[in-house]
């Protein structure tokens, strides 16, 4: 077990014994917090990592002393701080590491992310996300839980039509190349792109072939606000905090912003794109 997973471990137990000298249930403490009763759960069994306001709430809910929050909540702190494994998160289940990423969306008003590598979680369809989680499954030996993870991603994408959030995505052409998944699969791929351009809420940037590169495209990055910064690596997923690591990556993004197509000029290389591919199925 690796030290933030120990770490994690830690955490849940605790929680657990706060939750178990108030005596009530897990679902009792779910309902008073307003929560599904399976993340109480998952938190309490180290398959999820609480957030700094989860553990506020839980405090409160449970009538804890302030200094035990507050202990718990830098210890928290310094776990978040930590290079986090992929491989060790990917053996915690790929549906549990679904639900820690929609419970970070949630509390993100303004979420900016470069992916170059594949077509960004929240806009996979079906498919395209079992092909994806087929290969997360063998790189990293995680449990046999796809269908799940599916299932939490799709719930995932209800965020896209809250209208008091705004969405920012940039992929270079090639990922709507890249065959991640079969051709008929990525045909409805694309489709599913067209479609999410016309929200409102969510603009959606393709950086052509053809547009000169601010930078070379070494990795993705997801910004949450001004808050922090998910950056992921192979074997890392490195989350940045500091203020001038934040600032960083959004001179980053606007960089490509400057590059890339928007609205109709997208819509117009995915079609080609799509027109590409549709032409290379009948061959």
């Amino acid at each position: 077990m690796s030290e933030f997973q120990q770490a994690r471990t830690r955490m849940g137990v605790q929680l657990r014994q706060l939750r178990e000298a108030s005596r009530l249930s897990g679902k009792e403490l779910a309902e008073r917090l307003g929560w599904q009763a399976s993340k109480v759960s998952r938190i309490e069994n180290a398959r999820q990592t609480a957030t700094v306001d989860d553990i506020g709430a839980w405090g409160r809910a449970v009538g804890a002393a302030p200094e035990i929050v507050q202990e718990l909540t830098e210890e928290l702190t310094g776990l978040l701080e930590r290079q986090d494994s992929w491989r060790q998160r990917h053996r915690s289940g790929l549906a549990a590491l679904q639900e820690d990423i929609r419970d970070l969306e949630a509390r993100t008003t303004l979420l900016r992310a470069f992916e170059p590598g594949l077509v960004v979680g929240l806009l996979q369809t079906t498919e395209y996300a079992r092909s994806v989680f087929t290969r997360l499954k063998r790189l990293y030996n995680a449990p046999d839980e796809i269908d799940s993870a599916i299932r939490v991603r799709m719930q995932r994408q209800e965020i896209l039509y809250d209208q008091r959030k705004r969405f920012r995505f940039i992929v270079p052409e090639a990922v709507l190349r890249y065959r991640l998944a079969p051709l008929d699969v990525m045909c409805g791929q694309l489709d599913r792109l067209l479609a999410v351009t016309a929200l409102p809420n969510v603009e959606f940037g393709v950086v052509p072939f053809e547009a000169p590169l601010p930078s070379a495209l070494l990795n993705g990055f997801w910004i949450y606000d001004r808050e922090q910064v998910a950056v992921p690596t192979r074997t890392r997923n490195l989350v940045l905090r500091d203020p001038e690591d934040v600032t960083f990556y959004e001179r980053s993004f606007e960089e490509f912003c400057e590059v890339a197509a928007f609205r109709e000029n997208a819509r117009a290389v995915i079609v080609r794109v799509l027109d590409d591919l549709t032409r290379q199925s009948t061959e």
